[in-house]
């Protein structure tokens, strides 16, 4: 009988986007075979602590802290396993997980601090496979700045856009001259309406879309309460979301594609996670040769911002014409039940727990490939 794997899930984090990691967690683990894999549930707070246990993620939905078994991960290559800060709730029950060695982490932690190649850091450090993409493919996938300016520059369309940074917008508004003069100029460049986002965050948290000049100062005050940088971007008219899940590493795959029918004017938060009510059509209903130009562009991208294992590649679509523009990169897509992810997947011929199965087979094979490189250069008394 094989031997199980140890896999670490990490949920919650600091970041905007926490609640919504906490219920992708919950489908994971829900998910995950339990005859192949030991389950080690990591949780961090919104205050950045670090909790382990089988009851982590209740003590998290109910801000319980105090009550959680207080343990980490270090740095050290060596380690390989939780190290336990607070001894105070390190039952009988909780010692193998304090010392049980870590096969593969899976992280579930959306946004800042998750998402942004910040963590995946640490797992480099740590010597531990990890799903998803690296910290140079997190990183620049997660600033929709950056990764507009290199889908750009491959050739890929994207919507026209400006961005602005939050000291640069503070000036701005205390001198009305010159604030006048950008604001008239933004509009008349992108014209109104026009989409407002924090540049590193995702879930639709902190956008906005704004129909004239009162509503784009709106809009850019309360993604300034999410990031340093903001993105403005032309809203493509007529459009439909086109969304494609993307698996594997140096050969990745492209789902069918999804089309989101937003339950607001935009897929913003409330759409995506809270009434309930936007829709999708799983294929979407596009022509063959749109089909397969948006199943290549997500490959394409993909490889391009050097991810790994998966990615969910958003598209925005022209139907007057059929143009097809990038819209983002989402490096962690959401796991939950009603997640395009996993759902475009399904339909694929993949369930949910297959794609799990194949989620940590990538990730080590990944890992064993980079533990094959050279770290060393030996050069014979150099150093005397």
């Amino acid at each position: 009988m094989a031997k199980k794997i140890n896999v670490a899930v990490i949920f919650g984090g600091r970041s905007g986007e926490h609640e919504v990691s906490l219920v992708s967690a919950s489908a994971i683990i829900k998910n995950l075979d339990r005859t192949k894999y030991n389950l080690i549930p990591i949780g961090i707070s919104k205050q950045g602590q670090w909790i382990a246990g089988d009851n982590s993620l209740e003590l998290l939905k109910s801000g319980d802290i105090p009550k959680a078994l207080k343990a980490t991960l270090t740095p050290d290559a060596n380690v390989k396993s939780l190290v336990v800060l607070d001894k105070k709730f390190l039952a009988p029950s909780r010692q193998s997980l304090a010392t049980k060695n870590i096969d593969v982490v899976f992280p579930v932690l959306h946004g800042t601090y998750g998402e942004d190649g910040t963590i995946q850091g640490l797992f480099e450090l740590a010597d531990l496979p990890y799903v998803g993409a690296g910290v140079l493919g997190s990183a620049v996938a997660m600033d929709k700045i950056t990764q507009k300016k290199i889908c750009q520059s491959a050739g890929m369309l994207v919507a026209d856009w400006v961005w602005i940074g939050k000291k640069e917008w503070s000036w701005l508004k205390k001198n009305k001259t010159v604030f006048k003069k950008w604001l008239l100029e933004t509009g008349k460049r992108l014209g109104y309406p026009m989409f407002v986002k924090p540049s590193n965050l995702g879930s639709s948290v902190g956008i906005s879309k704004a129909h004239n000049r009162d509503e784009l100062i709106q809009a850019i005050n309360l993604a300034a309460r999410y990031d340093r940088r903001i993105l403005i971007e032309q809203a493509v008219k007529d459009a439909i979301e086109i969304e494609v899940s993307v698996l594997g590493n140096e050969k990745p795959e492209a789902s069918r594609p999804g089309q989101i029918i937003a339950s607001n004017e935009f897929y913003d938060y409330d759409a995506k996670y809270v009434d309930g009510k936007s829709r999708e059509i799983i294929p979407a209903p596009l022509p063959k040769k749109i089909e397969r130009q948006v199943r290549e562009m997500a490959v394409e991208s993909f490889k391009l911002i050097d991810l790994a294992g998966m990615a969910r590649i958003d598209f925005l679509i022209q139907k007057k014409g059929w143009k097809v523009y990038l819209s983002e990169l989402n490096t962690i897509p959401g796991f939950t039940s009603i997640s395009m992810y996993p759902k475009l997947w399904q339909a694929s011929g993949i369930s949910y727990k297959k794609l799990l199965d194949i989620l940590i087979k990538l990730a080590i094979e990944r890992h064993n490939e980079k533990k094959q490189l050279a770290t060393t250069h030996k050069t014979k008394d150099w150093y005397k």
